[in-house]
């Protein structure tokens, strides 16, 4: 008998019958051609786009209330013609096709809470793109908010621009002051640029707080705005 530590005895027979099975394991993995690591990134990358693409699971395709998704649509401003087709992919494999009918009801109901003033300029804020759905009678008081959450929205990225900006131009500096600490640059030549990368930063720190205080207005601008439509 052959024992090992953790394992009960198994006979020779047993064990015989065991290196066949794994033999005839090893000779069919050697069969199997080797994916490449590329190939199986691209692979698994696929896969993870393909996933992403699905707006509804089969289970919430089968189950699905057409006017609550579509409504769930409008309310999130997604462009009408795009969003049900991706809906009608997703369902595809599962054998269900979509209810545009009640779909489109429901979208239209969404539409009348996302078609706010407040919701656009929340919308704005987040640097979400506009598709023109809202009706003619809502269209100008959402882009009233929308185009004033866009306005701090490109103003905040203007303003992380600059900070990774001086953000590199310090670390340069360090950079400089190891390789002079070391000899491996000439002093005159490390003096030099660390003044120009200085002379840089104090350019850039004063264009930071102009694009600061210019946030601060639109965010005063939106404080105004947010109690205008309140007390409306």
């Amino acid at each position: 008998m052959l024992k090992g530590r953790g394992f009960p005895a198994l006979s020779f027979k047993v064990q015989g019958h065991m290196e066949t099975i794994m033999n005839g394991w090893d000779h069919h993995m050697r069969q199997v051609p080797a994916v490449k690591p590329l190939g199986l990134f691209l692979l698994l990358l696929f896969g993870v786009v393909l996933t992403a693409c699905q707006t509804l699971s089969k289970e919430e395709c089968v189950a699905a209330d057409w006017q609550v998704i579509g409504e769930q649509d409008g309310a999130a401003g997604h462009a009408p013609q795009a969003r049900f087709g991706e809906h009608v992919r997703s369902c595809e494999k599962a054998g269900i096709v979509p209810d545009q009918t009640l779909w489109n009801q429901g979208y239209q109901r969404g539409l009348v809470r996302f078609c706010t003033p407040l919701s656009g300029l929340s919308y704005g804020e987040r640097g979400r793109t506009y598709h023109n759905v809202c009706p003619v009678e809502l269209d100008g008081a959402f882009r009233s908010g929308y185009e004033l959450g866009r306005k701090k929205h490109g103003k905040a990225n203007e303003i992380s621009s600059i900070r990774r900006r001086i953000s590199t131009k310090e670390a340069d500096i360090r950079n400089l002051e190891a390789l002079r600490s070391k000899g491996k640059i000439d002093e005159n030549e490390a003096i030099r640029r660390s003044r120009d990368y200085r002379f840089d930063i104090s350019d850039l720190s004063r264009e930071l707080g102009r694009k600061e205080a210019e946030l601060g207005q639109i965010e005063r601008e939106i404080e105004n705005f947010r109690l205008s439509v309140q007390f409306r």
